[in-house]
């Protein structure tokens, strides 16, 4: 489907905008499941000023989405209405502090940070090479592996709230727990301050080899996938739920349940955005009637279904046994 272009309509408004406006973009080719509709307009700003503006002189009836890398992201079929935003080069910075700080702006992918931060010798980073997404995602989510979390080594955060005012957040402000911050969900990260120790950048990069055999032994990182599909419940591990269920290797559509790792989902056979989440609602099902637990989604589901279809829990009866 397609959407109404209204990019004349916001430029028009927004006459001062540096920032790129496309209309219908299909965002299945910029998200790592390569799934579901377009944008209506997808706004890449210039930089934090750039995206400032933006949100105070948009309409207030439209509604904007910030996506970053799309490694934890399922766009629905229909698309999504309003604005998409995709932060970019502005936003893509790195910079070594003294005091073995390092800044990097949400566009990075966590992975180069943990580069940057091994090649200055700042210890403390190299979790982040287990991480497959950008430093706004990690942020929202306060993304951990191996044992440490974003809370371990974040210093603060900068955010811009819909209204285009710029915040400066402590760690406190962050309001930090498992896969999730308590920051307003409209607010957009724009950059994040760490605080390491001192090591050997030698040693730093040996860990974040060990993170990547690890990753590359027990995840299916190869594959069209959106990483980790659901949250841990607390005292249990959400792949050893999914697989007493039965539900390793379980397809509908073009999409299955990865044999490798049960947490994780592979469009494999061009799946539909409905395929994918489908897959996930049964999944949760057959795992709420084997042992009792509602397993909660770890990846963010955007947009509307094609007209008609269903969305969440409803899914999972059109196939659930």
């Amino acid at each position: 489907m397609t959407f109404p272009d209204i990019t004349a309509e916001l430029k028009e408004r927004m006459p001062e905008l540096r920032g790129r406006l496309a209309a219908n973009v299909v965002l299945a080719d910029i998200t790592w499941f390569r799934a579901g509709g377009p944008a209506q307009v997808l706004f890449t700003p210039a930089d934090e000023a750039d995206l400032a503006y933006f949100l105070k002189h948009r309409p207030e009836n439209l509604p904007a989405f910030v996506i970053g890398l799309g490694s934890n992201l399922l766009v629905r079929d229909g698309g999504v209405p309003g604005v998409v935003i995709r932060l970019g080069r502005g936003f893509a910075e790195i910079k070594v502090e003294p005091g073995h700080r390092l800044r990097a702006g949400t566009a990075c992918p966590d992975v180069k940070v943990a580069r940057a931060a091994a090649d200055a010798g700042i210890a403390g980073l190299a979790f982040y090479r287990g991480i497959p997404g950008s430093i706004g995602g990690a942020l929202r989510m306060n993304a951990g592996a191996h044992g440490r979390e974003t809370k371990d080594t974040l210093v603060e955060a900068r955010a811009v709230d819909p209204q285009g005012n710029v915040h400066v957040l402590s760690l406190a402000d962050m309001g930090f727990t498992y896969r999730h911050s308590a920051v307003p969900a409209d607010w957009i990260f724009t950059e994040a301050l760490y605080a390491g120790a001192p090591g050997d950048p030698a040693a730093i990069l040996r860990e974040m080899d060990e993170v990547a055999d690890y990753r590359e032994k027990n995840q299916p990182i190869k594959e069209r996938t959106g990483g980790s599909t659901f949250k841990n419940p607390p005292g249990s591990s959400a792949w050893k739920l999914i697989d007493d269920a039965g539900c390793r290797g379980f397809r509908v559509g073009g999409a299955h349940v990865s044999e490798k790792h049960c947490n994780f989902l592979i469009n494999d056979q061009s799946g539909t955005g409905e395929d994918i989440e489908r897959l996930g609602e049964t999944v949760r099902a057959r795992v709420k009637a084997k042992s009792g637990v509602t397993l909660e989604w770890e990846i963010i589901r955007l947009g509307l279904p094609r007209d008609g279809r269903p969305v969440g829990e409803a899914l999972a009866d059109r196939v659930a046994s």
